[in-house]
């Protein structure tokens, strides 16, 4: 099996050429209509520098176009960098600027936006232009090693700074064969891909299991619980957050006749209540797959396919994946059943952050282990539970919010003396982003968050701020998160 991307997509391309791959308001393109005009696309895109190891960062809605986009960077041997579509002018110019791109895809509309970011020198374009009249003959595909890095995915960092995951050939290959095989993909297979195709759930983990095993996806633009109910009937899989699940059981129409001719639902990105699982199961008969994983590493662990999937553990690990509990601050290996930090070694480990080989350094043991930063346990059986981040993460709707990016915001406002970011229970969500906040004088709330809505993504905006006089604090000065965490953790309770 090659151990390049674009050389194992080719394999698919080649032998499922006459099958449908994507569907999309109610069109459809097979395995080699998308190889051949994703290769029609990288003549384009070579015409404007785009080579070997070259960053191309990409800011579009889900398309099919963006799909084929995908492709045809992963064939010139470029290196993808998907961007969130709420991320705001302060959040783009960042990544330009870190990334030095040679070249910036955008939405029809945001040129102007786009010219201004990376200070001016990144090359701008529009998807929509990318497929006019677009050359007929194709790039011949670059050759690439298992270690070149095929994408960087930014992650918030813990300090304010969000860092850039590389993934490499290897690591992209890996674990699509992996997942393929323990999901038990076929061709037969069609899934429902209603995910953003912006972060590793979406592009990575649902279309290369759909590309590499032969199989089907219809893409929908976004999550309705209408529109994934009426495909159940023609379709067999759905890959989706906690958010989808909570949101299918709130719509009378998903029953179990609904449901009867899917055979798999997975769930992953943040944590799956246990409540919530026991109540898909009852009104299905399904039990979710629930998994973990992250941007730096790909899927680490699954429930089984078949045998018991546990409400609230995320399985053993991935048959390449080697997975330790430690000692966060020595390094120490815990015994079975101790809660310490998650530890992971395998293909799938990212290469390192884009441009911070100090922060790489840090984040890995001496003898090659990633530091998750999850904390967790393994049960007698081997599977894995998550009790809690060892720092503040917050997952809302699937996406990772850092509460020091958000306070760093807050603490910079002339009318704010201190501010705390915590993640509360949401019904919808999972997690709320919540700030607590000690005014420095006349404070407005409502005016404050909506002023917010300028640098910050919409998903990390606070779906409340909370005004107190003064912070809760220990005997050391320290605010006391986790004491706000138990004070509001009805805020969105009924």
């Amino acid at each position: 099996m090659p151990g390049d991307l674009h050389s194992r997509l080719a394999l698919s391309f080649a032998r499922f050429g006459t099958r449908t791959l994507v569907e999309a308001e109610g069109k459809a393109w097979t395995y080699g209509e998308v190889e051949a005009l994703s290769a029609r696309l990288a003549t384009r895109l070579a015409a404007l520098s785009v080579a070997p190891g070259e960053r191309v960062l990409v800011q579009t809605e889900k398309s099919v176009e963006t799909l084929l986009l995908y492709f045809a960077v992963v064939r010139l041997g470029g290196i993808y960098l998907p961007l969130n579509v709420d991320y705001t002018e302060a959040e783009l110019d960042y990544f330009a600027s870190d990334a030095t791109p040679v070249l910036a895809v955008c939405r029809t509309g945001d040129e102007p936006l786009f010219a201004r970011i990376g200070k001016g020198v990144v090359t701008v374009t529009t998807l929509d232009s990318l497929f006019v009249d677009l050359p007929t003959e194709a790039a011949p595909p670059a050759s690439r090693q298992p270690e070149d890095i095929a994408a960087i995915l930014y992650t918030s960092g813990t300090t304010g700074k969000p860092k850039g995951a590389m993934l490499t050939n290897a690591n992209l290959v890996s674990n699509g064969e992996t997942l393929i095989q323990l999901w038990r993909f076929t061709p037969e297979d069609r899934l429902i891909h209603a995910l953003p195709i912006f972060h590793v759930h979406g592009l990575f983990i649902a279309v290369h299991c759909v590309v590499f095993s032969g199989a089907s996806m219809v893409f929908l633009p976004k999550f309705e619980s209408a529109a994934v109910i009426d495909l159940m009937a023609s379709s067999t899989v759905l890959m989706g957050v906690p958010t989808f699940y909570i949101r299918l059981l709130a719509d009378e129409r998903f029953t179990r006749e609904a449901a009867a001719g899917m055979r798999l639902f997975v769930s992953g990105s943040a944590p799956l209540s246990a409540d919530i699982h026991r109540a898909f199961e009852s009104r299905c008969g399904h039990r979710v797959l629930e998994r973990y994983g992250m941007t730096e590493t790909g899927m680490l662990t699954s429930n089984p396919y078949d045998g018991e999937r546990r409400a609230g553990f995320v399985g053993p690990p991935l048959p390449d994946v080697q997975l330790r509990i430690a000692e966060f601050e020595t390094g120490k290996v815990l015994p079975q059943g101790e809660v310490g930090i998650v530890e992971v070694r395998g293909p799938n480990i990212f290469a390192g952050y884009w441009q911070m080989p100090e922060k790489t350094a840090s984040e890995f043991r001496p003898d090659g282990f990633f530091i998750t930063g999850d904390m967790g346990f393994i049960d007698t059986d081997g599977s894995v539970q998550l009790v809690g981040r060892e720092k503040d993460l917050i997952i809302s709707g699937g996406l990772n919010v850092y509460p020091a990016e958000v306070e760093a915001l807050l603490d910079d406002r002339a009318d704010v003396a201190e501010a705390a970011v915590i993640g509360v229970p949401h019904p919808d969500f999972g997690e709320a982003v919540v700030a607590v906040v000690q005014p420095a004088g006349k404070f407005d709330a409502e005016a404050v968050r909506e002023e917010m809505r300028r640098d910050l993504a919409a998903f990390k905006v606070p779906k409340q701020i909370i005004v107190l006089d003064e912070l809760p604090r220990n005997t050391m000065g320290k605010i006391q998160k986790k004491l706000l965490r138990e004070r509001y953790a009805d805020l969105f309770a009924g």
